[in-house]
């Protein structure tokens, strides 16, 4: 499978990205990392916006790769997507995907889903995704980095 089987099967578009849209993604990061490191909110928020900003990340990669997201399970596609764009160990994108479904529970369906350590290993891996995404910018995309 490729992204290229992805787009052929609906599940993405081709999508020609921007400075600017990496730059707004980026952004979008950075005030929900910023978010989920308040103590005085709930730990489902916290999860929630540490997930979220994760998500940006690998939202970006995908852009940055010529895609988007197209019809049903967004969330799905763009987490598993990264195994063909920044290639994180398959752990990685196996327990986003866990938080994934535990976010949509917690969000959705029921309080009190999520542990305090869970919610901080989702800001550590955020932070993760954010780093290997700057890295993997630098050697495959320079020209989509802020200067």
């Amino acid at each position: 499978m490729s992204l290229q089987d992805w787009a052929n099967e609906g599940h993405l578009k081709e999508h020609i990205t921007s400075r600017d849209e990496i730059e707004k993604l980026f952004a979008v990061y950075e005030r929900d990392i910023a978010d989920a490191e308040i103590e005085t909110l709930s730990i489902d928020r916290r999860f929630a916006t540490a997930y979220n900003a994760a998500l940006m990340m690998a939202r970006a990669a995908l852009a940055a790769s010529g895609y988007r997201t197209s019809g049903e399970a967004n969330h799905v596609w763009t987490i598993q997507s990264l195994a063909f764009t920044l290639n994180p160990e398959v752990q990685l994108i196996e327990k986003f995907d866990k938080f994934r479904k535990k976010r949509n529970v917690s969000d959705y369906e029921m309080i009190g889903m999520v542990s305090e350590y869970e919610a901080n290993e989702m800001v550590t891996m955020a932070r993760e995704l954010h780093d290997m995404l700057i890295e993997w910018l630098k050697k495959n995309h320079p020209e989509l980095l802020a200067e």
